[in-house]
């Protein structure tokens, strides 16, 4: 019998990853291993079809997917408390590139962690259609594109790229894993870290790509996104700022007062006192949501809240005058996220993954990673994310008076498309200061 270790050694890997990319095609490239050059083919003159109610349906449940992911996350002895972003667009883009080549227990864990009860091709051209919300102008720039990098001469299905052509116009490159893994892994992270402006920096670590390496698919995401109303950096000043260790500290604070979705409560929605507020981006349906529970109620706050829960308290806002207080923020989160994956069921594409709707040849994944960063100062927001799998071969009315939000305390905050509820970033601060 051959030892699991060694029989996890032979196999061939795929990895994926959430970063900027370009489009994929339904033909296929050709690169030196050191220098991953793209080969483009025509994608389809037209995207097909999807259902409304599908695209809405994906939206919120990538809403539930990206609380679960924050939730496994942050729960663990080292995860509580700390600053985190996770963008679980970029994930649920990435898991979607991958379901229509999945099978079986490995397709339903999936879809299961997912949230989704569509087909693994409809979720994908789903998924795909909520990409393509695209902007660009001198107040807001978002973009976000995939790629898909490939041993040379390995046989991936024609139906799957079809597929992934289909629903997310990536483009195709392929490259020599086996002869050259390190020259494919830096030619790999260059094209993430161009693709979202040099924030996204050495997303595959040394040796996470090898010469088992078989397939590459990667998503990335890039926002920068000035409000609607700017904080003046005149009223910007050190204010306390109370940490989750009982502990306060000056911190970096902006400050306006104007009118703004607000809406506060206690008990009902989740149990614990808290407030909540929208900031708008300029150019575009895009907003900001900031969710501060009362002081000493952070952990249970953030242990009960869910996809429903979060709903309610979005739906609450309402337009008032607020006097709002909010500290400045950057911080850089990377995570591998394998266990958090297995935490929420997905056990069958690690283990003995039936892949084979993407090649013949047995693949199993071998890692998850994503990297993500947040920018938030007086003039706006600027985020990233890059995130990957790695597969191996194997197995009422408002009151006159402004509502007071001075955010003095850790909190959660949700970059969303308003017009779909689509989360692009979700996070939690409980110390602005910290990197």
């Amino acid at each position: 019998m051959t030892n699991s270790r060694t029989g996890n050694r032979r196999r061939a890997a795929v990895l994926l990853a959430a970063v900027l990319a370009a489009p994929l095609l339904s033909g296929c490239g050709s690169t030196g291993a050191a220098t991953g050059t793209e080969l483009k083919a025509s994608a389809p003159a037209s995207r097909p079809a999807v259902d409304p109610a599908q695209v809405a349906a994906t939206a919120k449940a990538t809403d539930a997917f990206g609380l679960d992911l924050l939730h496994a996350l942050t729960t663990t002895p080292d995860g509580a408390g700390r600053n985190t972003v996770v963008s679980p667009v970029g994930l649920a883009t990435v898991l979607g590139m991958l379901m229509p080549g999945a099978r079986g227990a490995t397709a339903d864990e999936l879809a299961k962690a997912l949230h989704t009860g569509l087909d693994p091709k409809q979720y994908a051209l789903a998924v795909g259609a909520l990409d393509q919300r695209t902007k660009n102008s001198d107040r807001l720039t978002l973009h976000q594109a995939d790629e898909v990098w490939t041993q040379q001469g390995f046989p991936v299905e024609p139906d799957y790229l079809a597929t992934l052509a289909a629903a997310f116009d990536a483009g195709v490159h392929t490259t020599d894993f086996k002869k050259d893994p390190e020259g494919s892994r830096k030619a790999v992270n260059a094209a993430v870290e161009k693709a979202t402006e040099g924030r996204v920096k050495d997303l595959f670590a040394p040796k996470t790509i090898n010469p088992d390496t078989r397939l590459v698919l990667t998503d990335a995401l890039y926002l920068k996104a000035k409000w609607a109303s700017e904080f003046k950096s005149s009223n910007t000043e050190d204010r306390p700022f109370h940490k989750l260790d009982g502990t306060v500290s000056n911190v970096s604070t902006m400050s306006q007062t104007g009118g703004f979705k607000y809406a506060d409560g206690s008990g009902g929605i989740v149990g614990e006192p808290w407030q909540a507020v929208e900031l708008p981006y300029a150019d575009g349906n895009l907003a900001m949501d900031l969710i501060v529970p009362a002081q000493g109620g952070f952990a249970a706050f953030t242990k009960g809240l869910d996809q429903p829960q979060l709903d309610r308290i979005l739906g609450a806002l309402a337009e008032r005058p607020v006097d709002l207080q909010l500290p400045r923020f950057h911080f850089d989160t990377s995570n591998e996220l394998t266990p958090a994956l297995r935490s929420l069921g997905v056990h069958s594409v690690f283990d003995h993954a039936d892949l084979s709707g993407i090649a013949k040849e047995p693949l199993a994944v071998s890692t998850v990673v994503q990297k993500a960063t947040v920018q938030v100062d007086e003039e706006g927001t600027v985020a990233a994310a890059g995130s990957g799998v790695g597969i191996v071969a194997g197995a009422a009315p408002a009151p006159r008076d402004p509502a007071q939000l001075h955010i003095d305390r850790p909190f959660l905050f949700l970059v969303r498309d308003t017009s779909t509820g689509r989360p692009l970033f979700l996070g939690q601060v409980t110390d602005p200061q910290a990197k």
